[in-house]
């Protein structure tokens, strides 16, 4: 099982900047790749960034060039940085994390954290 916990989500101002942290704990063996999707009220969720575990990204184009995604492996931690912030972008965040094995796969999201956008 692994645990995640979202932080960093907050209120910005229209170009603004907001980093959001995701740390994983439990049994954090095996991850393969870890994700930041956000979902808007009557809206799809949608994925934002990813990172594997070897640290290639991929972004759609609504973010690409504001939102960069790491991780750090010896704090089982992933970030999103987000910069330029629009208003369309105000949501609730949620990290994402695959755990791949020999036996399974397994698939974990966090409590998720809200970002507001406004002037």
């Amino acid at each position: 099982q692994v645990q995640l916990v979202e932080s960093g989500g907050g209120y910005v101002q229209p170009g603004g900047s907001l980093r959001l942290s995701c740390t994983a704990s439990g049994s954090i063996f095996s991850i393969s790749t870890m994700a930041w999707y956000r979902q808007a009220p009557g809206k799809q969720r949608e994925l934002v960034a990813v990172i594997t575990r070897g640290g290639s990204t991929h972004y759609p184009d609504s973010v690409k060039g504001r939102f960069t995604i790491s991780r750090d492996s010896a704090k089982n931690t992933a970030y999103l940085q987000m910069n330029s912030l629009k208003p369309e972008d105000t949501a609730v965040y949620y990290c994402n994390v695959v755990q791949v094995t020999t036996a399974s796969a397994n698939n974990y999201w966090g409590q998720g954290t809200q970002v507001t956008v406004s002037s």
